[in-house]
């Protein structure tokens, strides 16, 4: 689970709850809340822990035991890299807008936005994309 990999990543550290938030400038509760898988973390936290930690995505998800990549840094996330990954997800699976947003059990017009750059990709999202078509989140986030 995510809360088993970001307990892991800040005990391996020896960082308190209290140390990781004040990285990412978040309150204390919001470690905590992901650690007891209350809460997940937006995408922007996922990126500023993975840079931090120097760990991939999909390491942090539990997608892959494959921890670093040697070509990352800090990375910033481009929404509109996102949307074209999955603009090229849904045309290698030959979706339409309406396929993929009833697999996400949301709206044709989200995925558009996201598509366009407008909004970001949900984690959830992005999570249940990586399962179903069988690629990185590090890869559909841009970082590789």
């Amino acid at each position: 689970m995510i809360s088993n990999k970001i307990y892991f990543l800040r005990e391996r550290d020896e960082l308190t709850q209290a140390e990781l938030a004040q990285v990412l400038k978040l309150p204390r509760v919001s470690i905590s809340n992901w650690e007891r898988c209350i809460e997940m973390p937006n995408i922007k936290h996922l990126n500023t822990l993975a840079n931090y930690f120097k760990v991939t995505l999909d390491y942090i998800m539990n997608l892959d035991e494959k921890n670093h990549y040697s070509s990352v840094k800090n990375f910033e996330i481009d929404k509109l890299t996102v949307g074209n990954r999955i603009k090229e997800i849904r045309k290698i699976h030959h979706l339409t807008l309406r396929n993929l947003s009833n697999q996400l059990n949301t709206t044709s017009s989200t995925i558009s936005a996201y598509e366009t750059g407008k909004t970001m990709l949900l984690t959830s999202f992005a999570y249940q994309i990586c399962v179903h078509y069988h690629v990185s989140m590090d890869w559909l986030y841009g970082r590789i």
